[in-house]
């Protein structure tokens, strides 16, 4: 089929016409009853388009009937919040029924002129059909057919993308809604980014433990080692199941239930499950930790869960020193091991990376690389963070 016949073949071309045809129809009920006066009921577009509901249902009308399904988010369904919105509906009300008012005389006569002028051509006489009435009949009337018909495509089509474009400018997000929709699309993008931070960091450190203890099990040889490390793997993997549930519940539901976060009161969980990996870790707690804010202590429990996770997994069972000190205002977290012989290049990885960016959300900042002899990774988190969402 010819592209420019391709409109008459979507559905948005026709709810376009009824959506003007609609808007005609009070006009069409005055005239009948009152046809001295067909001018009052657009005495009432201005009060009505004041209304602030009255933007609401219009957006909606447009988003259904007007738009095709890659604009429906070019239409407002708020109610005017500002005078600029308001006017601006009264505008649309304007454009809307004068638009309306054409496309009504244009679909009612011109198929009316054509059917006329098929009759002219044939050799009859039409009466009651303007500009045709009175007329002598003749074959040429037939040449009028083709051009009235391409007319009546115009007005179908044509009318229906300037109502569309008149529309999406006049009933189209505010900037405030504009801003309101960025800034939600921003959170979803940042909700998305700590999922994907929570569950690397909470399913990576226990695949990690689980790797290490099977690897040392089979190595020792021992029965009660081995009995040992599948505990560690057995009650790691179970709060790794319990943090994937919590994620998946925050997936499943609107709100998201921070208060079931594992904080730095959950940091024995952690150290012990490194100890049971073969780890030697020696952790120094100062200050009053249990006061820290939660969210800041859930985002130092998940900086201390990865830089335990990195040790295990790039140097193995070697020692690990963990310092966490709560003074003056800020929360320090500082992981050393030994250097393994592969030293990785400072800052790779999208676990490191995760570290920064936590530290970097609450207003703090972290190092990681090599520091001498030892691979450390060092957080200042202040106590007075940004809430975390």
């Amino acid at each position: 089929m010819p592209t420019v016949l391709r409109p008459l073949l979507r559905g948005v071309t026709y709810t376009r016409i009824l959506h003007l045809w609609v808007t005609v129809l009070p006009f069409s009920i005055w005239i009948f009853i009152y046809p001295s006066t067909p001018w009052a009921p657009a005495l009432v577009l201005i009060p009505l388009g004041l209304v602030p509901a009255v933007r609401r249902g219009e957006g909606v009308q447009a988003r259904l009937l007007l738009a095709s399904d890659e604009l429906d988010s070019e239409f407002s369904e708020e109610p005017s919040a500002t005078w600029r919105d308001r006017w601006r509906t009264v505008l649309w009300l304007v454009v809307r029924v004068v638009l309306a008012m054409v496309t009504m005389a244009a679909t009612t006569w011109l198929p009316f002129l054509a059917y006329g002028s098929g009759h002219m051509a044939m050799g009859h006489a039409v009466e009651g059909v303007p500009l045709l009435e009175g007329a002598s009949p003749h074959w040429a009337y037939a040449l009028l057919i083709p051009v009235l018909l391409v007319l009546l495509y115009a007005v179908v089509v044509g009318l229906g993308e300037l109502v569309t474009v008149a529309a999406r400018r006049l009933l189209g997000p505010s900037p405030a809604e504009r801003l309101a929709v960025m800034e939600a699309r921003t959170e979803q993008l940042l909700e998305r980014t700590r999922i994907a931070r929570e569950l690397h960091d909470s399913i990576g450190h226990a695949l990690t433990v689980a790797v290490v203890q099977a690897g040392a099990a089979r190595a020792a040889g021992d029965p009660a080692f081995t009995d040992r490390a599948l505990a560690a793997v057995e009650e790691t993997g179970r709060a790794a199941l319990e943090d994937l549930e919590r994620v998946l519940g925050v997936l499943r539901e609107a709100r998201k239930p921070v208060s079931s976060r594992p904080t730095l009161a959950d940091a024995d969980r952690l150290l012990e499950s490194a100890r049971a990996s073969g780890a030697k870790v020696d952790a120094e707690v100062t200050g009053p930790v249990d006061t820290v804010s939660g969210p800041v202590s859930r985002e130092g429990y998940r900086i201390l869960q990865e830089s335990l996770t990195n040790a295990l997994r790039h140097a193995g069972t070697v020692p690990v020193r963990v310092r966490i000190r709560v003074a003056e205002g800020t929360l320090l977290l500082e992981v050393r091991n030994p250097l393994p012989g592969d030293v990785p290049g400072p800052g790779r990885g999208s676990g490191l990376r995760g570290i920064r960016e936590r530290a970097a959300l609450l207003g703090g900042r972290a190092r990681t690389g090599p520091d001498g002899d030892d691979w450390a990774v060092r957080a200042e988190l202040p106590l007075a963070g940004a809430e975390m969402r």
